[in-house]
């Protein structure tokens, strides 16, 4: 785990959850025909490049850790937080009601949750 790149993903999937939030409460849908969410959707592509290059190196470090590890439920957490806010965000673009927004802030809220799980995976027996 890069602790580093950990923390600016939090915040930066914190930023995210709130400016969809902001979009959820004002009734507008995720459109990339807007400035605002198409901005919104350079942050989530921002964050999803971290968020592949924390798991690359999760993995790397995870195979070739000599500390006691639970490697598949890490290696799990690491794809699942790669994996969710691209769905979020193609499901966030299909919904044309401002109940997309909310998608994506669901979806940037998990980030910061699976971070901190990895942390406690990470940090328990080493």
């Amino acid at each position: 785990m890069i602790e580093v790149l950990a923390t600016a993903l939090t915040v930066v999937a914190l930023v995210a959850a709130g400016w969809s939030l902001v979009l959820a409460i004002a009734n507008r849908p995720i459109t990339l025909a807007t400035k605002p969410t198409l901005a919104l959707a350079g942050v989530v592509v921002l964050l999803e490049v971290g968020l592949l290059a924390q798991a690359v190196v999760g993995v790397v470090n995870a195979v070739g850790a000599d500390r006691e590890l639970d490697r598949a439920t890490f290696i799990g957490y690491l794809v699942g937080a790669a994996v969710v806010l691209p769905l979020g965000a193609f499901w966030s673009l299909a919904e044309r009601s401002r109940w997309g927004a909310g998608v994506l802030t669901v979806a940037c809220l998990s980030v910061p949750v699976m971070i901190l799980r990895l942390n406690e995976l990470w940090g328990a027996h080493g």
